[in-house]
């Protein structure tokens, strides 16, 4: 939550990912999961059995370039392409991520995206009309894709 109390929407999460600090923000799943609870020392101990404190590390810093490149600025289409794709790939629709075909609806709004993105709800709702020709409609709480070849196509800076 900002100062002001609006709320910031920080990452977007896929199944298995994992974080040991303490929370002191909400999660709230945009579609169906399952979760479990692991105590601090049972996780610690199982990643100290299994060596995996290099792992973990490569990850938060994954993690802290992501959401650095999706609030540092740039094309809004690219990030905007980039966030979609992201999404989809971390979605419980793998034919749709493997280029299977067919409509994939994301469960999210502009609302949400443009705090992902640190850019005003207009602006997002701006560059998703632009995004119509690689097959992106915004449609009410949710975002249906097309054409995910078009969408990674503009993800990567490609015309």
């Amino acid at each position: 939550m900002e100062r002001n109390g609006d709320l910031s929407l920080l990452a977007f999460r896929g199944p298995g990912e994992l974080d040991d600090g303490v929370r002191s923000a909400n999660v709230e799943s945009i579609s169906s999961c399952v979760v479990g609870a692991l105590g601090k020392a049972d996780f610690l101990a199982f990643v100290d059995d299994h060596g995996l404190f290099p792992t973990l590390v490569r990850y938060a810093l994954t993690r802290l370039r992501e959401s650095d490149e999706a609030r540092g600025g740039g094309d809004i289409h690219v990030r905007l392409a980039a966030a979609l794709v992201y999404l989809i790939d971390i979605s419980a629709q793998p034919p749709i991520a493997l280029g299977a075909g067919g409509a994939v609806e994301l469960a999210l709004t502009r609302h949400e995206l443009a705090q992902h993105l640190g850019v005003s709800r207009n602006t997002v709702t701006t560059a998703l009309r632009a995004l119509a020709s690689r097959g992106v409609r915004a449609e009410r709480r949710r975002i249906v894709l097309d054409d995910l070849r078009a969408l990674r196509l503009t993800a990567d800076g490609e015309t």
